[in-house]
């Protein structure tokens, strides 16, 4: 819904455990910035195994073509990237997923 309403840049903050991390943070948002042809941005948390719970961290961002532009590791840092607002358009040309919901039904 965002992406359809004009989003071009989407934020989720998350904190993924060391199970679901290693196995799925990455590809979830790569995948998430290619269903909705936006750049993703994946903020974690910091990995602190003196806490109750131990965050994956590893930050991501993430192009609308689901190439990773900038990553972190479980360290506490910034995470910067160039994004390129006019790539959006162009994806959306080529890949035209966006112009083919139904959401009428969903």
């Amino acid at each position: 819904m965002m992406a359809l309403e004009g989003a071009e840049i989407i934020i989720l903050p998350a904190a993924f455990n060391m199970t679901t991390g290693p196995a799925h943070w990455e590809l979830s948002v790569r995948m998430r910035a290619i269903d909705n042809q936006v750049f993703f941005v994946g903020a974690a948390p910091a990995r602190n195994n003196e806490a109750s719970y131990t965050a994956y961290g590893n930050s991501r961002i993430s192009d609308p073509w689901g190439d990773i532009i900038a990553s972190a590791d479980e360290s506490e840092c910034i995470l910067y990237a160039d994004i390129d607002r006019a790539m959006i358009g162009s994806i959306r040309e080529q890949l035209p997923l966006l112009k083919h919901l139904r959401t009428d039904l969903y």
